[in-house]
């Protein structure tokens, strides 16, 4: 089976004998280097004027992983403001995001959604207000 934008590495381990074992270890590659957050959002519909709370999950300089209070659909556009403290003041960066994979599937307890986004449009300020907080984290 073709994984697409995987790349495929033959591993090569030991079971409790001793005897080699192969199998097929499937390394993600990523543009961007990606960074555990837990920060509010606040987002918009394209078509609606009402706004709802979610929670980013992880961040990179091309996306995010959030949880969503509803499902979101593939390819959906989303207007989306990330808040978080830098530098003991609060910021926000603004974004255009698009809904490029959702989990369909909660598990047991969950009450959210997860989804990524990627970005499609964010000023040249809020990015350097992104990396900003990236620097912090690392």
């Amino acid at each position: 089976m073709e994984l697409p934008n995987w790349s495929k590495a033959l591993m090569k381990t030991e079971d409790k004998e001793g005897k080699p074992r192969y199998g097929i270890a499937i390394l993600e590659k990523r543009k961007y280097r990606r960074f555990t957050i837990r920060l509010p959002i606040e987002y918009y519909r394209a078509d609606s004027p009402i706004h709802q709370t979610g929670r980013a999950l992880d961040a990179s300089e091309g996306g995010l992983q959030i949880l969503f209070p509803e499902q979101m659909e593939i390819g959906q556009s989303l207007k989306l403001k990330l808040f978080f403290s830098f530098d003991s003041e609060l910021n926000t960066v603004e974004m255009f995001v698009e809904v490029v994979w959702t989990n369909t599937q909660l598990d047991e307890g969950e009450e959210q959604y997860r989804s990524g986004v990627k970005f499609v449009n964010i000023s040249p300020e809020d990015m350097t207000k992104f990396k900003n907080l990236f620097a912090s984290l690392s």
